[in-house]
């Protein structure tokens, strides 16, 4: 029995392929991993849903991918012999399709429904066949946007569009039933309905289907016109990307398919157009009066070798350009005691140990925990900016994100409901996610959701530094190296063990005195352990 394996929910808009990990003839097992991809923000794998034997391939490395796209075909254990059937049976339909009678002996309707597409519920923003259209298998015959991505539903299998059962603006969710396709060599039992069709009652619906037909033919008319990107072919991330731009998409050619307007379109327009205002302009630049970016050969000054950035480096370095531009800046700087702290910690891993807990307990979840309490008690750093600058929105949850420095560069895994889990839950928790994220093996879902950030840099080294904040966050927190100070007591200097901390925000909705005063609550949990428990 031949069961298909489509992209998990990985919550992306669309992500690489960079590595096939099983070939044609390969028996895999339930959460062996397939494929390596490679989005925004990280690297992962994609485990199999279910144990069988790999029977095509239907992706190649570079091909992008989607959350629900099919990416192969798995033979189930003792039902190899299935298929073959239904395989002579399709090659036999076909050359009986050429006869002008054949098709309705040996045709049938079946319905297409939204595959998994990994969300409660999404908008039909574009549909991309109309009624009477042949489609292919895999063909996109729809785009759908939900919250955080839009994506191209794919026809399922090939056959003739009958019906087209929702409209653009419709809301849809798995299993909706939004196309009937005509079928070649469907089952006997389609064939019923088919039959009704030659009756009397048949005529007014055959005028009804062919009234769409002729609104795409003439929206096609309209796109050979376009003066705006009304009618371009894009998708809505696509026209929300030409927006930021500001781009015309009318004026950018497309290269995907049936011209269909890619990201990287868009991108290479922009790239022509800045090099088009650069080459009159004295100062040029990214910036209104900023110099453009220097141009040096460096093999004139001796032996150099030029470095490919990886994926996650480039769109990391895009981000953090945004962030740093686009948010202004306020960065605090203090120390935190704790020498009670550690010394607590220090005793709870070595009664770990003894216990054979399996269980380690880092500065960084206790930190965790303080920034929890700073969260609950100012929750103006647990919100986020709306992108005109007019309103604010308040978390209700205290979701911890972790700088982890990985083989592939930096990710940030996403813990969950820090405020209501206790040290010995989050060291675990920790452990296994860091692991996961040196193992590249993190899910775009442990990555997301994320309410303030945590870059720790003591395990390392460095007195002090600015972490950027990472939009739509509103703060950050770095953390250096601990070290033996003398702090005077009152009455005399005394060894204490101090921390240096770093507290970036966005100063559009935080004021530096809420700033020294959250930074204030972190330092006085974890001066006192006991304000942990509380």
């Amino acid at each position: 029995m031949a069961i298909e394996i489509n992209v998990p929910d990985i919550g992306a808009d669309e992500v690489e392929v960079t590595e096939i990990l099983v070939k044609v003839g390969d028996k895999v097992e339930v959460e062996q991993s397939l494929i390596v991809v490679e989005g925004d923000k990280a690297s992962m794998e994609v485990p199999s849903p279910q144990a069988g034997v790999v029977k095509e391939i239907k992706i190649s490395t570079g091909d992008k991918v989607e959350t629900g796209k099919l990416i192969m075909i798995f033979e189930a254990e003792g039902g190899a012999a299935a298929p073959a059937p239904a395989e002579e049976k399709k090659e036999e339909a076909a050359p009986a399709a050429a006869p002008a009678a054949a098709p309705a002996a040996a045709s049938g309707a079946k319905d297409v429904n939204v595959p998994d597409i990994g969300g409660d519920e999404v908008e039909v923003t574009e549909i991309m066949v109309k009624v009477g259209d042949k489609v292919e298998a895999e063909q996109s015959i729809l785009t759908v946007e939900g919250d955080k991505a839009s994506m191209e539903v794919p026809a399922p299998f090939a056959g003739t569009v009958k019906e087209i059962k929702i409209a653009t603006g419709d809301k849809v969710s798995t299993g909706s039933l939004v196309m009937v396709f005509e079928v070649e060599g469907a089952a006997p039992a389609a064939a019923a309905p088919a039959a009704k069709t030659d009756d009397a009652p048949a005529a007014p619906k055959q005028e009804e289907k062919a009234a769409p037909a002729a609104a795409p033919a003439k929206a096609e008319a309209k796109s050979d016109f376009a003066e705006n990107d009304a009618y371009v072919h894009a998708t809505p991330v696509i026209r929300r990307l030409a927006r930021e731009f500001g781009v015309n998409l009318a004026k950018v050619k497309g290269t995907g398919r049936k011209g269909r307007i890619l990201k990287e379109d868009v991108q290479s327009y922009v790239k022509d157009a800045v090099k088009r205002a650069e080459a009159p302009a004295a100062a040029g630049g990214g910036l209104p009066g900023m110099l453009p970016w220097p141009k040096v050969d460096f093999s004139k000054f001796g032996e150099i070798e030029e470095v490919e950035l990886g994926r996650i480096q480039k769109i990391s370095g895009a981000n953090l350009s945004r962030n740093w531009v686009m948010i202004p800046h306020v960065t605090h700087f203090d120390k935190t005691d704790i020498t009670e702290l550690e010394a607590f910690r220090k005793q709870q891993n070595a009664e770990a140990e003894k216990r054979k807990l399996d269980v380690k307990f880092t500065p960084v979840v206790f930190i965790m925990k303080a920034v929890a309490a700073a969260l609950e008690q100012m929750p103006r750093f647990n919100s986020s900016l709306s992108e005109d600058g007019q309103k604010l929105t308040l978390k209700k949850y205290i979701n911890i994100g972790v700088a982890v420095d990985t083989p592939n560069g930096l990710v940030v895994p996403v813990f969950k409901d820090v405020n209501k889990k206790g040290i010995t839950e989050l060291s675990r928790e920790l452990m296994a996610i860091s692991k996961k994220a040196r193992d590249g093996k993190l899910t775009a879902g442990e990555m997301q959701g994320g309410c303030f950030t945590i870059s720790s840099l003591g395990g390392i080294g460095t007195t002090h530094f600015a972490p950027i904040v990472n939009a739509p966050e509103v703060a950050i927190l770095g953390v250096s190296k601990s070290a033996m100070e003398p702090v005077w007591n009152g009455k005399e200097f005394t060894p204490r063990l101090m921390m240096p901390m770093s507290l970036s925000f966005d100063h559009r909705v935080i004021d530096g005195a809420d700033g020294a005063r959250f930074i204030t609550i972190i330092n006085n949990a974890l001066a006192d352990i006991r304000r942990l428990v509380m």
